[in-house]
């Protein structure tokens, strides 16, 4: 399963090797980074990557097959999206007591009050399947959800909520570090980011922690909807300014999208995108 997952690789500054190129294509476009339309002022274009999975020719590409409010291209790997049915399984307090079956999984990750247990209730459209707390940090546990009795959601530990200033640091206990590391069944790591707040560096040394360690990667822009406060940023200019940070250390720019577990911006197309890498994976 190892080497299925590598196509979905993306390591931070070190090319990808000769041998995995062939599972994959990407295609530089100008385009708009979508907005709002709450918001007023236009977004300027920027230089955007397509993610272009396996099946699809760069020079097929055309905007029918590019998820809106992302850089993903749905190929024919997408398929049936919907969950019928959830259920919690067990918490983990290391890596080794995991479910053993050979179901594949997506880990949702994210700092302390990013939106993590907001986004998994709003997938599954079930409330409350995860915890949402008022206290960041809530999570302890790995926490594994079966979906349609076929594969895995999990719900990870966020990071960096403390007082103290440690709290900038990648502070994930090694039983966390460990789950990536020896997960054989792990599809990829969806990457929650909060577009509401400028860049901040505890998520960027996160991405750049797993790709140094090649773990897949699909970021996932959260709480969307906002509109900026007095002084701040709009989501899109947050988005766009990450992104640039991000094309510094990643020769290939990793899949990423838009959404709001208040709109339900998103949803059914995170959903489309984690179907086909799962039937990529799963083949």
């Amino acid at each position: 399963m190892a080497l299925r997952t590598r196509f979905f690789t993306l390591t931070p500054q070190i090319p990808f090797p000769s041998s995995t190129s062939s599972y994959f294509s990407l295609l530089s476009l100008r385009r708009p980074l979508p907005r709002l339309a709450t918001f007023s002022s236009s977004a300027a274009a920027i230089q955007t990557v397509l993610f272009v999975p396996p099946g699809v020719e760069p020079q097929e590409v055309d905007d029918s097959m590019v998820l809106p409010g992302s850089n993903i291209v749905i190929g024919p790997y997408a398929g049936d999206s919907r969950i019928k049915g959830v259920e919690f399984v067990k918490s983990s307090g290391k890596a080794r007591d995991c479910p053993k079956d050979d179901r594949p999984e997506f880990a949702i990750l994210g700092r302390s009050n990013v939106g993590k247990s907001s986004l998994i209730n709003s997938l599954v459209r079930k409330k409350e399947i995860a915890l949402t707390s008022k206290k960041p940090g809530k999570t302890q546990l790995i926490n594994h959800f079966l979906v349609n009795k076929s594969w895995y959601l999990v719900d990870l530990p966020g990071y960096g909520f403390a007082k103290a200033p440690e709290a900038a640091k990648m502070d994930w206990s090694s039983f966390t570090k460990g789950y990536f590391l020896n997960r054989d069944t792990l599809v990829a790591v969806l990457l929650l980011i909060d577009a509401s707040v400028p860049p901040q560096k505890i998520d960027l040394d996160c991405a750049n922690w797993l790709g140094r360690n090649n773990i897949p990667i699909t970021f996932v822009f959260t709480k969307c909807d906002k509109i900026k406060v007095a002084k701040g940023k709009r989501p899109d200019e947050n988005i766009r300014d990450f992104q640039e940070i991000i094309r510094q250390n990643y020769k290939i720019h990793p899949p990423w999208i838009m959404t709001s577990s208040v709109t339900g911006m998103g949803r059914d197309d995170l959903l489309l995108h984690m179907s086909q890498l799962r039937n990529y994976w799963d083949q």
